[in-house]
């Protein structure tokens, strides 16, 4: 059998050897697994770059019902957020920065629902004028993800932000974070009182007219930005909430294999102008 071309969401063997030794054991009573764990990983970054449904995949990947068996046994394992976390120390090693991280950025994201978005979970943003869900994702200073928390569109930023803040509590010794003037009022109290973290709010300066990158928030709404590269994330598809923290998750974890091996963030390539004679 010839081996099947590649796809350009393929991991590396450099990647890929980031990732294998932080899958679980397989539990197949000492049979080999059909499907080369490798490339279960691949199917599922597939999907979550190309956005095609799950029975959408090509033929020469595994049958999309294995890939979706392995996408929610690893989830429930807690498999994503160990290779997040481990993943992210070795980025931040790598660039010189202390293993974990002591500060964080938080930013909200609103984003269409499909109609596959069920009406318990979805909802309306006014401000944004979206009808969909939202996503409250915390980073590290260098915008490497730390946590996620996908809700109803309708969650306002200062209440649909504690889950995020609470998972980063949980999950590192981040004690400082910073945020845009969505999440002022009683949410800094809540966060000093109950998480014994200092949330500062990066206000945008009286007299700023149009665009302007702002100290700190800038590196959160990059991570944004990186996400919804992936078409998958450029809308909300999945049924439930947890599956759509997933799929960031993997393409975060994709996004920082990228950066390992390449050794440096991503650099735009510089604009070229031409001119006509």
């Amino acid at each position: 059998m010839s081996a099947r071309r590649g796809y350009p969401s393929d991991l590396t063997d450099a990647q890929w050897a980031l990732i294998e030794p932080l899958l679980p054991e397989p539990n197949t009573d000492g049979r080999r697994e059909k499907h080369p764990r490798r490339e279960i990983v691949n199917a599922i970054l597939y999907v979550v770059r190309s956005g095609c449904p799950w029975r959408y995949l090509p033929a020469d990947l595994p049958p999309w019902q294995t890939v979706y068996w392995y996408f929610t046994r690893w989830e429930e394992s807690g498999v994503t957020e160990k290779l997040l976390t481990t993943l992210r120390i070795k980025a931040r090693v790598q660039q010189g920065r202390q293993p974990e991280p002591s500060a964080g950025i938080i930013d909200s994201q609103s984003v269409k629902g499909a109609d596959t978005v069920g009406r318990d979970s979805r909802g309306y943003d006014a401000g944004k004028k979206i009808n969909g869900r939202k996503r409250f994702i915390i980073t590290d200073t260098l915008g490497l993800l730390v946590t996620v928390t996908v809700l109803a569109a309708s969650w306002q930023d200062r209440d649909g932000a504690k889950s995020a803040l609470l998972g980063a509590y949980m999950l590192t010794p981040i004690r400082h974070v910073f945020a845009d003037q969505g999440f002022t009022g009683r949410l800094i109290d809540w966060t000093r009182d109950t998480l014994r973290t200092t949330l500062q709010i990066v206000r945008k300066p009286a007299d700023q007219r149009g665009f302007a990158v702002h100290p700190r928030r800038w590196v959160v709404e990059r991570t944004l930005a990186w996400l919804t590269a992936c078409r998958r994330l450029a809308r909300d598809y999945e049924r439930h909430p947890a599956v759509s923290e997933a799929l960031i998750r993997w393409a975060a974890i994709a996004g920082m294999t990228r950066r390992i091996t390449r050794g440096q963030p991503a650099r735009r390539q510089a604009r070229r102008t031409f001119t006509w004679t």
